[in-house]
């Protein structure tokens, strides 16, 4: 994509990978819009990078999600990128019994949440001259981790959704890029400096270089390996990942 000349608006950008990627493109020129739920957290971004806007916003709402959407063309005509970062990862355990409740907000958060969103918005990114889709999927998308199922399983979904979404666009200006992050140094699961997480700034920097290719899928050196997953022997590296961890746990 053009990294330059663009109106990004960023879903889950209060923090973390979000936050990065909202300063990232701000730095170079564009119009940022950032969303959250909280407004305490979107003014401290905005205050701390004049000229960003901000749009409260609950991904698990579809009204909000319409509002939002709303709003953005209505003050923002020339939006042309849209970012679907905004992700909840809670720990759960297939072996014992899901909570309903939980499953449910991580799979209408992470999965349905960006399918609402560039739904809400995709004829207006079709009416511009170019436009980016950009989809926050994982490495746990390809490599799940058993400790949270269902995130990896709503990550895997993401994933195939934009895949699908990208090929129904080849005709059009909107292009689909996809994001999969390795284990980075956010808060997402508690940010605990564990040497084996990647510094935010090193992947927000290794991320905007894949992104101003045309790669329709963006990934760190780091974890090449893990997307190309071999094949037949997957359940051998799930399992020998999956082993490692238990052994030297995420600490949370």
């Amino acid at each position: 994509m053009q990294l330059t000349g663009n109106t990004v608006f960023i879903t889950g950008s209060t923090s973390g990978i979000g936050r990065g990627l909202a300063e990232a493109f701000h730095r170079l020129g564009n119009k940022v819009i950032v969303a959250g739920r909280r407004r305490a957290l979107l003014n401290e971004v905005t205050a701390a990078n004049p000229g960003m806007a901000a749009i409260e916003l609950d991904i698990a709402d579809t009204a909000s999600i319409q509002r939002a959407a709303e709003r953005l063309i209505a003050e923002h005509p020339a939006l042309n990128v849209l970012v679907n970062n905004a992700g909840i990862m809670p720990f759960d355990d297939p072996a014992h019994p899901i909570d309903d409740a939980r499953a449910q907000s991580i799979l209408t958060t992470n999965l349905l949440g960006p399918i609402r969103m560039t739904s809400a918005l995709i004829e207006h990114l079709k009416r511009q001259p170019r436009a980016t889709i950009i989809n926050n999927t994982s490495v746990l998308a390809y490599l799940p981790l058993a400790g949270n199922a269902v995130y990896s399983a709503s990550k895997a979904a993401l994933h195939s959704y934009t895949l699908s979404q990208r090929f129904m666009l080849r005709d059009t200006s909107v292009t689909v890029q996809e994001i999969a992050p390795p284990w980075v140094n956010t808060d997402l699961v508690g940010k605990s400096d564990d040497p084996r997480a990647m510094p935010l700034d090193a992947f927000i920097e290794e991320t905007m270089r894949g992104l101003a290719t045309e790669a329709e899928e963006v990934v760190v050196e780091s974890v090449r390996a893990i997307r190309d997953n071999p094949g037949s022997g997957e359940h051998a590296l799930v399992n020998g990942f999956n082993a490692a961890l238990i052994a030297n746990p995420i600490p949370v």
